[in-house]
């Protein structure tokens, strides 16, 4: 009797991981097919867990995994790794511990740090900008004017897209309430990973979303309406970003410092050598998912983003006040969400420019919350 529960238990559980998984909430521990093993003297930590997304948006993450450049940096210290799909995972993770440092979008970093009254993350420095796009079945909309009326897809309530999305559509003269989606536009809230499937069906009638969901869906026979860089100031704006938990940092800095010049080595890597960083990232996508991209699309997504140490800081809190704007949040304290000392040490010894914080960081001698 007691062997049948156990069993019955165990299975429960596994039913409910699977559930998890496939909802795209859930998190794998995996192996990266990193090349480098760790090698020489240890940190302050035997092993440093981070989390990122397995998808172009965080190139520097797949690169710098896959290509050894963080684990080179942190010697002997163990890199170990999970793959989130969505923003709210990545933040239950780093709050849990279950991650220390993770790659993730502007919404999600300042949801937590808002929730937390300012004692949850810090950001530490940036990693990509760009490489999103609204599009759009033309058999049903060719301009503007008809998105009123018709389903767009973002990924998630109250992610980064979708924010984007309702800022736009308020910014239409159009009404939408964002919790349910519902008003002159009806907002789909649809994982990534179905949105082609969706547009193939016709549940949507496009998608406002990240690479390289955007050049999927071209390929299905969507058309780009809009960029999103063309609405930001010189076409920048945060997309990802390196974040740590405050008591790694505490805790760890040194370890956090590696992490940082692994992924400022990781994005040299990849803006001066675009074709092997797109092959890496691709290779990355093919272990972690079991599925490449076909070459057309990743070629067609990769020159829509930027990979960038700089967090652009003063994007982030534009972005805020959209969330503020569409009713999703009220607004924020963010001061103190930045610690850039180790990126701009490392930005002064190579005779570049400090990474600016917009006021918002602890590098402007703000104490921590």
């Amino acid at each position: 009797m007691n062997g049948g529960r156990r069993l019955r238990a165990a299975l429960a559980g596994l039913l409910t991981l699977l559930v998890l998984a496939g909802c795209g909430y859930g998190s794998e521990r995996v192996d990266t097919g990193a090349r480098v093993a760790p090698k020489g003297p240890k940190l302050s930590v035997d092993e440093v867990r981070v989390g990122y997304f397995p998808n172009l948006t965080h190139a520097t993450a797949l690169v710098g995994v896959r290509e050894g450049f963080l684990q080179k940096e942190l010697g002997g210290t163990k890199l170990a790794t999970a793959t989130f799909n969505a923003g709210p995972a990545t933040v239950e993770a780093l709050t849990s511990g279950s991650v220390d440092l993770a790659w993730m979008g502007p919404s999600p970093a300042i949801n937590s740090y808002t929730k937390s009254g300012g004692k949850s993350l810090r950001i530490v420095a940036g990693a990509a900008s760009r490489g999103v796009r609204l599009v759009v079945n033309p058999d049903r909309i060719r301009t503007v004017a008809d998105v009123k009326g018709k389903r767009i897809a973002s990924p998630q309530l109250g992610n980064t897209q979708d924010v984007a999305l309702l800022n736009w559509i308020s910014r239409q003269g159009w009404q939408v309430d964002a919790a349910s989606g519902r008003g002159d536009v009806s907002v789909v809230r649809t994982d990534n990973r179905l949105a082609p499937s969706a547009y193939r069906s016709g549940s949507i009638d496009g998608a406002w979303v990240p690479e390289p969901t955007a050049s999927l869906l071209v390929a299905e026979g969507a058309k780009v309406l809009l960029d999103e860089a063309d609405l930001w100031p010189d076409g920048q704006f945060v997309i990802t970003h390196l974040v740590v938990s405050q008591r790694f940092l505490t805790e760890h800095r040194d370890v956090v410092e590696a992490v940082v010049r692994g992924s400022v080595r990781t994005n040299a890597w990849i803006n001066s050598r675009p074709g092997p960083a797109k092959a890496s990232a691709n290779a990355a996508l093919r272990h972690l998912t079991g599925k490449e991209l076909p070459q057309k699309i990743i070629d067609a997504a990769w020159p829509s983003l930027t990979f960038t140490d700089d967090p652009l800081a003063g994007t982030l809190g534009a972005q805020a006040e959209h969330a503020v704007r569409a009713g999703l949040m009220r607004r924020p304290d963010l001061t103190g969400i930045y610690d850039l000392h180790a990126l701009n040490t490392l930005r002064a010894a190579a005779g570049r420019p400090a990474a600016d914080d917009a006021g918002l960081g602890v590098s402007r001698g703000v104490a921590p919350r």
